[in-house]
C-alpha cells in the first residue's frame, strides 16, 4: 500500500506544486474533500475556498479561486482558476478587499446584477484571510 500521492496544483500562469504528498483537502462543489494515497477515481468542480495539503508533519495552505480536480490512486491534480500560497497573501490588503466587498455586498441588494460579483469578491477576500492565518 502506497503512503504517498503525487500533487500538482496547476493556474493559467504557472505550475504551483509538483510534490509528492501525504494528504490534499480541497473545497469541492458539494463540500470539503480528502484525498489519501490509493483513492478511487474522482472528478469534481472546486468552490472559493482554502485548500491544503500534508507533508510529514508540515501543513501547507493556498487560496483557490475555483477549478477543477482530477484525482486518481496515484496523483491529485488540481486546476484552479486562481491560486495563492498562503504566504504570498499581502494581510492587510486582503483584510481591506474584505472591508470594500464587505461595504458593496451590504449596499446592493439580492436583485441587483451586481450582487453576484460583488459576493465573490467578498468570498475571494474571505478565503485569503482564512488562509493567511
Amino acid at each position: 500500500m502506497a503512503s504517498t500521492i503525487h500533487f500538482e496544483l496547476v493556474t493559467p500562469e504557472r505550475l504551483m506544486v509538483s510534490e509528492v504528498v501525504d494528504e490534499v483537502t480541497a473545497p469541492g462543489f458539494l463540500g470539503e474533500f480528502g484525498v489519501l494515497p490509493e483513492h478511487t477515481y474522482f472528478l469534481t468542480i472546486l468552490s472559493i475556498g482554502v485548500m491544503s495539503y500534508r507533508v510529514g508533519g508540515e501543513t501547507f495552505k493556498i487560496a483557490l479561486g475555483g477549478g477543477f480536480a482530477e484525482v486518481t490512486p496515484e496523483k491529485v491534480v488540481i486546476m484552479a482558476d486562481v491560486a495563492e500560497r498562503a504566504e504570498e497573501i499581502d494581510r492587510e490588503r486582503a483584510r481591506q478587499a474584505f472591508e470594500r466587498a464587505e461595504t458593496a455586498v451590504k449596499e446592493l441588494s439580492l436583485d441587483d446584477h451586481t450582487y453576484q460579483k460583488a459576493y465573490a469578491a467578498l468570498q475571494r477576500a474571505m478565503v485569503r484571510m482564512a488562509a493567511a492565518d
